[in-house]
């Protein structure tokens, strides 16, 4: 027991070693953390921050520049700009999370069987992934809200169909090299199952490449389900989201209320963009290649 609370402190020292380490290294990195971390605590604690309420109409206060009090203006119903970006990033936050992760681990279960496997079962797979990743993402998600319509749960099918074979692609490409080295046939010869063998020595063999797609998909997910929302078939009213803030007022209010819609993009550019300078100093920082230069 001694042991093991000795221990705790050198673990956390270790990380902190490491976290100082990466702020050093990749500060660009660094700064994309730190926006995805502020857009992560603004949407999970929307609640305290959010001075008004995101669906609170105020016909008084229609399309109100920047003020003391509301600090973006406000849109053309009255409604504060600062509470529904706030509540806009906890929308964004969760399609975009739950989309790249449900779309990564199906990819990863997907890639890592097909190379694992071969044969007829790597030929289908590879075949259906193809059909897939003809179609761009938008159109791709297009299509399966067409199909099942709108709402959040819709939107996240929609954005996590067409990211399943592009993570599947890269897994693949990397679980193939693994698959031909010497204690993967050592393991079949002993007699260990299919199960095993993909999951105790393939898959965590490309948890770093799928770590750096995971990033990459988050922004994508953030941004398709934004453009959704804007062409009218993502997230729906009164549910606050980026994208359904920019259909509203970007065009008809773009030359007497600009802060309408120039906030709410902003707010979709800086977290695309944090998320995208994270996973690049992410991929630098695990990948051996990158590390010697």
């Amino acid at each position: 027991m001694t042991a093991v609370t000795d221990d705790l402190p050198v673990r956390r020292r270790s990380w902190l070693a490491a976290s100082l380490r990466f702020a050093r290294r990749q500060p660009l990195g660094t700064f994309g953390l730190v926006i995805v971390v502020i857009a992560a605590i603004a949407g999970l604690s929307a609640e305290w921050i959010a001075p008004y309420s995101p669906t609170a109409n105020d016909f008084a206060a229609m399309t109100e520049p920047p003020s003391a009090a509301h600090w973006l203006g406000t849109d053309q119903f009255g409604r504060d700009l600062l509470s529904r970006i706030v509540y806009g990033a906890r929308t964004a936050l969760i399609i975009g999370f739950v989309s790249a992760f449900v779309g990564g681990f199906l990819g990863l279960v997907l890639g890592v069987a097909s190379a694992y496997f071969g044969g007829w079962i790597d030929d289908v797979l590879q075949r259906v992934m193809d059909i897939l990743m003809a179609f761009p993402l938008i159109i791709m998600a297009l299509a399966v809200v067409a199909i099942f319509g709108t709402g959040v749960q819709n939107v996240i099918a929609a954005i996590t169909v067409p990211l399943v074979p592009r993570c599947a692609r890269v897994v693949r490409s990397s679980a193939l090299s693994i698959r031909e080295v010497p204690y993967i046939d050592a393991a079949r010869t002993s007699g260990f199952s299919h199960a095993r063998i993909i999951l105790r020595h393939m898959v965590p063999n490309v948890v770093a490449p799928f770590l750096i797609m995971l990033t990459a998909f988050v922004g994508q997910a953030i941004l398709a389900e934004a453009s959704l929302s804007y062409l009218g078939l993502g997230v729906q009213e009164p549910t606050p989201a980026w994208g359904l803030m920019l259909q509203g007022g970007a065009e008809e209010y773009a030359s007497t209320a600009p802060w309408i819609a120039i906030f709410p993009g902003l707010a979709i550019a800086l977290t695309v963009f944090g998320f995208s300078l994270f996973g690049d100093a992410l991929r630098d920082a695990i990948d051996p290649k990158m590390r010697e230069r």
